[in-house]
């Protein structure tokens, strides 16, 4: 239950993050539901939410829930100001030097301040405060070397408060149809109880790839764990069931012999109801795995023609459960080449205002793109 009092000034040494107690919980999600609700009711969305905080990456103190508050108000009689989301990522950083250390990253998520209490400072300083805690927030886990958020509001809020924009904010889109799907073409597809090996697989291949060759930057990449993947495949699973009655079986696509395999792992994201035809109703990539990269155009012919299949088999998906397109993010020199090379129909776009990848970095530096190279902007690291 909310205060009635007269609201606080943004600058009020009273004001102080906290936690918030079940009724507290319940009153946060009830106001995100305006903007995330996507395709489900307002009951269904406080149970969806209630239910991911016990999903692998969230559980275990995995997931935190922030508010802005007045502390001398006793809880469940205290006004939700503003309030956010963290999540701890296991993170990869190599030193200009190519030495490979892990540590943790805290991203931020729904990021929210209701309506009537907007204009008056309380996100700057909801930021402000979580800017203070998050340097040596769950410490014992890790050294943590920074915070990440994907903005949905442009560059320039979260710039200002610390969260410097990455230019990491391509993507690929592709029209989901009917083609070939992945038992007509042969490939493989990828189910729930293969994807902790292939994350073993995909980390062993950074561990001695992605982030171990020396460059002279700091190199920065989320760890594309099972829970990760789960997270999203959990979130679909329950979105599925309330629209469908029924959730996905298929989590992506793989070919190829080991060590020279390609797969994708997806998830379905419903914006809205598909008998609505909405047209943001998305299969995203989660990740993109290329096992045997081939620098040589000339040499890569088979890899072409490996990721058409892929890319087929991920429109056929999209299409068999009402969803408008495929999309896949941060696409490097090498794969944006190989999706070129397949004919599959694409567009290249840039994220201008959402989704926008952004650092806030604790280490030495300035943690711009000048010294710090952010591998992997996939969206499996967005929550």
């Amino acid at each position: 239950m909310e205060c009635t009092l007269a609201l606080p000034n943004a600058q009020s040494p009273d004001l102080y993050l906290a936690h918030p107690t079940s009724g507290e919980f319940e009153a946060i999600y009830s106001l995100g539901f305006l903007e995330w609700g996507d395709a489900l009711t307002l009951p269904q969305y406080l149970e969806e939410s209630a239910f991911l905080t016990n999903v692998p990456l969230a559980r275990d103190g995995g997931m935190s829930i922030w508010f802005l508050t007045d502390k001398t108000l006793p809880p469940d009689h205290r006004p939700i100001l503003c309030s956010c989301e963290t999540f701890r990522n296991h993170t990869f950083l190599s030193d200009q030097d190519g030495r490979l250390n892990r540590g943790i990253t805290h991203s931020v998520a729904s990021v929210f301040c209701n309506p009537q209490y907007r204009r008056r400072g309380y996100a700057t300083r909801l930021l402000a405060e979580l800017a203070k805690k998050l340097p040596n927030w769950q410490a014992e886990t890790g050294q943590c070397i920074g915070s990440i958020l994907f903005s949905d509001i442009g560059t320039i809020f979260y710039a200002k408060r610390g969260w410097h924009p990455f230019p990491l904010n391509s993507q690929i889109d592709i029209d989901a149809k009917l083609v070939p799907n992945a038992s007509q073409l042969g490939i493989k597809y990828i189910v729930e109880e293969d994807l902790n090996q292939l994350c073993k697989d995909d980390e062993a291949m950074i561990r001695e790839t992605k982030t171990s060759t020396p460059t002279g930057k700091v190199r920065m990449m989320i760890v594309p764990d099972l829970d990760h993947m789960l997270w999203h495949i959990r979130k679909e699973d329950f979105a599925c069931d309330k629209i469908f009655g029924k959730q996905p079986r298929f989590k992506g696509a793989v070919t190829g012999q080991p060590d020279n395999r390609r797969w994708v792992i997806w998830t379905h994201r419903y914006y809205g109801h598909p008998h609505t035809n909405t047209l943001e109703n998305t299969l995203y990539i989660l990740r993109v795995v290329i096992e045997n990269q081939i620098a040589d155009p000339e040499q890569r012919e088979h890899q072409v023609g490996q990721m058409r299949e892929i890319l087929w088999a991920a429109q056929h998906e999209a299409a068999e459960w009402d969803l408008r397109t495929v999309k896949l993010w941060d696409p490097g020199y090498l794969l944006q080449d190989i999706v070129k090379r397949t004919g599959v129909e694409n567009r290249r776009v840039e994220r201008g205002d959402e989704s926008i990848a952004s650092l806030m970095w604790f280490g030495k530096g300035s943690g711009k793109e000048d010294m710090v190279e952010w591998l992997g902007n996939e969206k499996y690291g967005w929550c």
